[in-house]
């Protein structure tokens, strides 16, 4: 079984606390202060984090849906009208037609890069806090280095984490956007998948191939992009599937990223203990089949044995 030397307060502290600043969702409506319209829960919680009491962040998509597959509704044209700024990550193919629909005069910024670890998620903020300066004109260097020095703390805590439940060298299958947090932890990725969209039959062959060759314990999804492909590959290979998700708010404990990533850690933990529980069940299951085998055998020998005396005994009093 797993350690448990993390201490589970600690864990939950930096859940409630580890974006410094103002919480995601919990913006006040104040019609004196700019409106930043981002495109998904990542960038907004950031916003939030960085200049909550400062601006009012309105969101455009759900955090249950992956930005790209989107579908824009009236509303959020009337949401890109009252916008003094607009953030997007640059994925998301419906940002220039939704600008554009509302007038287009909206200053837009793509603050490109992924979140899936720590370092680059501080590259994020910093890009973030670096349009809000720009365009919006405020000083965020102390809110900045709060929040970048929160990060670092909750990157402590999730190694520590990492090495208290095993998590290094443990072979895995991990959608692609779930991967560079799943090797931060330490996991070692024996295959990859993109959108169930992109995946054709031969890629398919090709993880179970190696999952199977590895022995792979866990197929790390992505709640986003759809869950069907990785629990077919879980079930094929017999290991134990786990969904992540990579957008804060699809749970009210999860407000930022850095929370977000404490959550899936503690799944993912959860997740390789009923993956090493199977395995010891599995161990039992083949030892008892074992001796029942040979148990049998030994018992089909001593049949045989018990003939064969018989058969000479009646041989010799001829």
């Amino acid at each position: 079984m797993p350690g448990r030397a993390t201490p589970l307060l600690v864990v939950l502290v930096f859940l409630t606390s580890a974006g410094v600043c103002a919480p995601l969702f919990a913006q006040a409506d104040d019609g004196s202060k700019p409106v930043v319209v981002t495109t998904t829960t990542v960038l907004g919680s950031i916003v939030s984090d960085l200049a909550g009491d400062l601006v009012n962040v309105e969101i455009v998509a759900s955090p249950a849906v992956c930005p790209a597959h989107y579908d824009v509704k009236p509303s959020d044209i009337e949401r890109i009208r009252m916008a003094s700024l607009v953030l997007a990550h640059g994925m998301e193919p419906w940002v220039d037609s939704l600008v554009a629909a509302a007038g287009g005069a909206v200053p837009v910024v793509k603050v490109r890069g992924g979140w899936g670890d720590p370092e680059r998620l501080k590259k994020l903020y910093s890009l973030v806090a670096q349009a809000l300066g720009e365009h919006l004109r405020l000083n965020l260097g102390d809110r900045l280095s709060k929040c970048l020095s929160a990060i670092d703390s909750v990157k402590s805590v999730l190694k520590n984490m990492a090495r208290d439940y095993g998590f290094e060298g443990v072979p895995v299958v991990s959608m692609m956007w779930q991967r560079p947090f799943v090797e931060f932890l330490g996991f070692k990725v024996v295959a990859s998948y993109g959108p169930p969209e992109t995946v054709t039959p031969k890629l398919y062959s090709d993880v179970i191939a190696n999952a199977t060759q590895y022995r792979a314990v866990l197929v790390i999804d992505n709640l986003q992009s759809g869950t069907d492909l990785g629990e077919s590959i879980a079930k094929e290979v017999g290991a134990v599937h786990v969904v992540l998700s990579n957008f804060p708010g699809t749970s009210p404990e999860v407000r930022n990223v850095t929370s977000l990533m404490l959550y899936n850690a503690k799944i993912l933990a959860r997740a390789l203990g009923e993956a090493q529980v199977r395995g010891e069940l599995s161990k039992a299951m083949k030892e008892v089949e074992f001796w029942r085998t040979l148990s049998v055998a030994l018992g089909g020998l001593s049949a045989s044995l018990a003939i064969g005396v018989a058969v000479l005994a009646i041989r010799s009093r001829r």
